[in-house]
């Protein structure tokens, strides 16, 4: 496969409605405002979905996950985990969203559709248990450091990205139901 047709999916997680616990989706988000990918590029605001997210994952061939996580560490601050690091991070549960990727990656490798590179961008939080849909100071102040850095690892990739200008604007977000039948 050309370095170029790799599926690169960037991966925000986390819930919206505590505060930092958020930060992974709000990264997504921002990254869908702001940039247009090819069709080989996707970002997914993957909440809490869990298991729900193997379909996607499976489907990829570099898989970006942007989340927070305790590492000891002061708030705001940024890892890059990947490999045994990233299996040791999410094996303590120190990412804090309610989905275990570990345990989402282990079912897609047992099936034999794991991407070939995993890496987390990880930010320490200041605050996962107030309810708010508002990120703390330290990690808004954050978001253009884990958008540079999520922007290098797709270039990294072999994927690219442009940047929306006034003539090329963010698509509008339309609910669209699915079939139930």
């Amino acid at each position: 496969m050309e370095q170029h047709d790799k599926r690169i999916l960037i991966l925000g997680v986390g819930n919206i409605l505590y505060t930092d616990e958020g930060f992974g989706v709000r990264v997504a988000e921002e990254l869908e405002q702001r940039y247009e990918f090819p069709p080989n590029v996707e970002t997914l605001d993957g909440g809490t979905l869990g298991f729900k997210l193997m379909g996607p994952i499976m489907e990829s061939d570099h898989l970006i996950i942007v989340d927070i996580v305790l590492n000891d560490g002061k708030p705001g601050d940024v890892f890059r985990l990947k490999g045994e690091d990233l299996s040791k991070s999410l094996a303590f549960k120190n990412s804090m969203h309610q989905t275990d990727l570990l345990d989402v990656l282990a079912h897609c490798k047992l099936i034999g559709q794991v991407p070939d590179t995993v890496v987390l961008l990880g930010v320490e939080p200041k605050d996962y248990e107030t309810m708010s849909t508002e990120l703390s100071g330290e990690l808004t102040d954050k978001l253009p450091e884990v958008l540079d850095a999520v922007l290098k690892e797709i270039t990294a990739a072999g994927g690219t990205y442009t940047p929306r200008t006034a003539d090329n604007p963010s698509p509008e977000k339309v609910y669209v139901p699915r079939s139930t039948s």
